[in-house]
């Protein structure tokens, strides 16, 4: 993941400096676009300070090594629902509740409930039912 961190932190070392400067172009009056540019510094190194750290506990991946062959990374990749219908209601919750925001906030506790019904499914999918384990 040496790869993917640098890349991240170079994007995140990019918006300080991007930063700095427009602060002093708008004469720090318009602090939106600085506190943005400074929250985008901030996602950029907390994302590649995650993946140093996970870097060093995983190891090398094929990836990662030049003298890797393609074979090496098959194999079972992660764990992933083939037949789960939650992520659907949670994009539409997720839907209603960006509709709730533009047209009344009423609608966005209702995005909200059927968020956290669909977020609690999800995430307890496996542990009761057909697929329990």
């Amino acid at each position: 993941m040496r790869i993917e961190s640098m890349i991240f932190a170079i994007v995140g070392l990019f918006f300080l400096p991007v930063a700095i400067v427009y602060g002093f172009m708008t004469h720090f009056t318009e602090w939106v676009g600085v506190l943005a540019l400074l929250l985008c510094f901030g996602l950029g190194i907390m994302i590649s300070s995650y993946l140093i750290v996970t870097g060093r506990r995983v190891g090398m991946r094929p990836e990662d090594r030049e003298d890797a062959e393609v074979h090496e990374g098959a194999g079972e990749q992660g764990h992933f629902s083939p037949w789960s219908w939650w992520p659907i209601v949670l994009g539409a919750a997720a839907a209603i509740s960006f509709l709730g925001v533009a047209v009344g906030w009423w609608i966005l506790f209702i995005g909200a409930g059927i968020g956290l019904v669909a977020l609690v499914g999800w995430v307890f999918e496996y542990s009761r039912g057909d697929h329990a384990h």
